[in-house]
């Protein structure tokens, strides 16, 4: 079996390639494993280099090296193939996709945690043809995300402080809602809406959690929608709709659905987030993928652990 470790060395605020380029080498002599790196150079590297990998027919495991977007894109190379797993090693700013596994995050910084962990299945969204791990979302909060990256170079502020920045900015000087037709299975809506956003994961955004109640491997996808508000009021719900308590947030602004497949379609561009990375679109189609992915990390995880 080869494990491959896949680096983007402009991942987070520092470049981590000959701390992992040491890594991998400390496995291969204390295990004897044929162990080898390849670096990224541009967006969609990753997926290219874990596609072809994983076409290859040999058994492989995959080390994603970088923050959630690098991820993200080895997930997309890697979904479908029996003969590819993939595990991550975080080297970026937020690394919210680790987040659901609890106290196990920190193990995976090792890969001697990680290079003969159990393989099991993950769920994927697909949107648009394009495979997301975490949360796909549409809306206010993907426009935040697409204006995130402005502020992650600055030392003065960590993943959730850039994200907390770029809340201000769009809170303060965009709109927050759109006027959007969304198709949950057979039920239409037209409405203005803040936000649309499929959750198979808990965490975005630094760490704002809203559905704790999604599981990464039961099949099930949890779309919450937000209605089109106020700024004063957005300011003071916001807190709520990042700790995961929709629950306490009234009926007419906030629904939680756990339809099968959910279109949003709009005479003006979306802005669409899966797992960090942006698009934008007027017709986006959102469902539980065909493929699912194969995951490995630290003996006893669970991508569970901190849902509700």
């Amino acid at each position: 079996m080869k494990h491959i470790f896949i680096i983007n060395p402009k991942a987070g605020k520092r470049d981590q390639t000959t701390r992992i380029l040491a890594m991998a080498e400390r496995l291969r002599q204390a295990h004897g494993l044929e162990c080898s790196c390849m670096l990224t150079d541009r967006p969609g590297g990753a997926t290219d280099m874990a596609r072809r990998l994983a076409e290859s027919g040999e058994e492989v495991r995959l080390y994603a090296c970088g923050g959630d977007g690098t991820v993200s894109e080895v997930a997309n190379g890697a979904a479908g193939f029996p003969n590819a797993a993939m595990t991550c090693i975080p080297a970026g700013t937020g690394n919210d996709f680790l987040k659901n596994f609890g106290a196990d995050a920190e193990k995976f910084t090792d890969a001697e945690n990680l290079w003969d962990g159990a393989v099991f299945p993950l769920d994927l969204i697909d949107c648009n043809g394009r495979y997301c791990l975490t949360i796909a979302c549409n809306g206010i909060d993907a426009r935040i995300a697409e204006s995130v990256h402005q502020y992650t170079s600055s030392p003065l502020l960590s993943g959730r402080g850039s994200y907390l920045v770029s809340v201000g900015i769009n809170f303060l000087f965009r709109p927050i809602g759109s006027h959007w037709t969304v198709r949950l299975d057979d039920e239409v809506l037209e409405d203005n809406f803040a936000l649309v956003s499929m959750c198979n994961g808990r965490y975005y955004g630094g760490g704002s959690t809203p559905v704790p109640q999604a599981r990464m491997n039961d099949g099930v996808l949890h779309t919450v929608l937000v209605k089109n508000v106020p700024k004063t009021a957005f300011a003071r719900l916001f807190p709520a709709y990042s700790a995961g308590r929709w629950q306490d947030l009234p009926e007419s602004l906030i629904r939680v659905s756990a339809a099968r497949e959910v279109r949003i379609q709009s005479e003006t561009d979306i802005v669409t987030c899966l797992d960090g990375e942006c698009f934008r679109s007027r017709d986006v189609r959102m469902r539980l993928a065909d493929k699912r992915l194969n995951f490995f990390g630290p003996k006893g995880c669970d991508p569970n652990a901190t849902a509700k």
